[in-house]
């Protein structure tokens, strides 16, 4: 495919037809382009893209990756460049980098503002479906910041795959089963008063049995005979763990209703109750079910890591069952091409045994299954979390805190200053890769010159602003640009639009929606500069007035694009 005028490649599609057009001189060189790879130069004055396949090829017959680099690109210039390339060269000790031409980057601000909303959305995924567990908060306790990182992340991994074409299918996989509500059942039965429960009751109680056993260590027996006639269906014990579940949803779906959080299913640990009796059967028909001390488990010879427990020695199942009877279920109702996993880095260890006996059941290839595991997060004064101990933080502080800082910033109004505060907290998270430990820090997240979604926020705001001030309707403005003299302010941003769609491939890729926030950030910084150096409104020729503003819009849309994809909202005015 070649480029017509300006048209005819889109940028999703460039780096493919690159890799096609330069496989082909490697063919007719006899070189093999199966490790061709193409990368962004740190530094822009070296190219758009660089390769260095010279330097993995160069020796069979060639003295050197240099000498092979430029029979590369002497033997493309002879056969004629395709359209979109401006120039190619060489740099030591055999890089290949290769421009893009200015007509090819201004092309990708039409094509911003004609897909707009859609602009960086794929196919990629047609045909294929990913499960996302992801938020999965333990009923009976608050929601603490600690559950706030899956939330988020396991939300921008469903809308990063949703954008690029997947059928995906968001679960929300609650922990309403195991030994805490035995533990909850006691506290509650030998509690004095009758009054309804609060959530923040039942983590007093959790956290009070804790303190007990510290003293009376017998009643952790009483605790588990009260889960185990809960698995087996007393009436008492169910109407006690009923009103638990209740009383925490109603909390939970305040916050996420709060945080934009929308789940296709949820659905907690006791749907599975009657659906671990096949795991099991199917374990034992496998043989892969040893007896331990009164306990079934499956032990992993070939990986070296301690054996999972299946069944206790009373009979009861666990948290590992439990899993395997989702998977199962998950893998006969939607046939995922990939079951991801978005939990703490503490749960490593669980996901390498559910998967490996995942894959010994037969539920699915052991590529298909994938932990996103996320770091701790760390708030001044606190360190861990932990909800045994009481050392909780509730999230709605943080939240509301968040909101009052935004005021501060000059908006005054509600529904901006939410926008604002709840979109400060979500990106101060996501900015970084999920696996990173984050020290929370109110400074860098309100940051108005720094990498902080505020900054992002306020860069939309000004670009719409700037749209506004202008008076013109861009739709009925012709986009037609063939005599413009660019600037390097103008260059570095059209050097940098064009990459949006890659950067959503590769963040899905690597579910790492960081990689959009370090884009974002870049991209914003760069307009900010524009801005401040170059006239758009008072440019000297009408032309260059309505270039300015084609990409004003372009570089909006774009930050609007990317900040939905981390499920933040980009407020017209702050």
């Amino acid at each position: 495919m070649s480029l017509t005028g300006r048209r005819g490649i889109l940028s999703s599609m460039i780096q493919d037809q690159i890799r096609k057009d330069l496989g082909k001189i490697c063919q007719k060189l006899k070189i093999n382009s199966s490790k061709l790879v193409l990368e962004h130069p740190a530094d822009p004055q070296y190219g758009d893209y660089a390769t260095n396949i010279a330097m993995h090829s160069w020796h069979n017959g060639y003295n050197s990756p240099f000498d092979l680099a430029e029979k590369i690109i002497n033997t493309w210039r002879s056969n004629g460049l395709p359209s979109y390339l401006a120039k190619i060269d060489v740099a030591k000790p055999g890089f290949i980098n290769l421009w893009l031409e200015k007509d090819f980057l201004i092309s990708q601000v039409e094509e911003v503002i004609k897909k707009r909303n859609s602009f960086g959305r794929e196919s990629l995924g047609k045909g294929k479906t990913i499960v996302v567990d992801y938020s999965s908060p333990n009923i009976a306790r608050p929601f603490g910041i600690g559950h706030f990182r899956s939330t988020i992340i396991g939300q921008s991994i469903v809308n990063l795959y949703r954008f690029l074409g997947w059928e995906v299918i968001g679960i929300n996989h609650l922990g309403d089963w195991g030994t805490q509500f035995g533990k909850l059942i006691y506290q509650i039965k030998n509690r004095r008063t009758k009054k309804k429960l609060t959530i923040k009751d039942l983590e007093r109680l959790y956290v009070e049995f804790h303190q007990k056993v510290a003293k009376k260590p017998e009643i952790e027996n009483e605790a588990r005979e009260w889960f185990k006639k809960l698995e087996e269906g007393n009436k008492e014990a169910k109407e006690i763990w009923k009103e638990c579940v209740e009383v925490s949803l109603k909390e939970f779906n305040r916050i996420y209703q709060r945080l934009g959080i929308k789940f296709d299913q949820t659905s907690g640990e006791s749907f599975y109750q009657d659906k671990m009796k096949k795991v099991i059967e199917a374990a034992k028909k496998r043989k892969i079910l040893v007896k331990s001390e009164g306990a079934w488990v499956v032990e992993f010879p070939d990986l070296k890591i301690p054996p999972a427990l299946l069944i206790k020695s009373d009979g009861a199942t666990t948290y590992e069952t439990r899993d395997l009877a989702s998977i199962d279920y998950r893998q006969n109702k939607w046939y995922p091409d990939l079951f991801v996993y978005e939990v703490g880095a503490e749960q490593t260890l669980h996901f390498r045994q559910i998967f490996a006996i995942a894959v010994k059941l037969g539920y699915g290839k052991a590529e298909q299954f994938i932990h996103v595991n996320h770091g701790l997060f760390y708030l001044p004064g606190i360190g861990k979390l932990s909800t045994r101990t009481g050392r909780t933080v509730y999230l709605e502080k943080i939240l509301d805190e968040s909101v009052k800082r935004a005021k501060k910033l000059g908006s005054q109004n509600q529904k901006i200053a939410e926008m604002v505060g709840v979109g400060a907290v979500k990106y101060f998270d996501l900015k970084n890769h999920p696996a990173t430990n984050i020290a929370f820090d109110w400074q860098k997240m309100f940051a108005l010159e720094g990498d902080s979604g505020p900054y992002l926020q306020y860069t939309y705001a000004r670009c719409q602003s700037v749209l506004t001030k202008s008076g013109k309707d861009l739709k009925k403005e012709e986009f037609n640009f063939p005599h413009l003299h660019l600037k390097t302010e103008e260059q570095n941003l059209l050097r940098t639009i064009y990459k949006f769609p890659e950067v959503i491939q590769q963040a899905g890729e690597k579910f790492s929606p960081n990689l959009i926030c370090s884009f974002l950030f870049d991209l914003a910084q760069k307009y900010n500069v524009f801005y401040n150096r170059l006239s758009i409104l008072k440019a000297d020729e009408a032309e260059l007035i309505s270039f300015r503003l084609f990409l004003t819009l372009a570089v909006s849309q774009v930050i609007k694009n990317g900040l939905q994809l981390l499920g933040i909202e980009a407020p017209e005015k702050m």
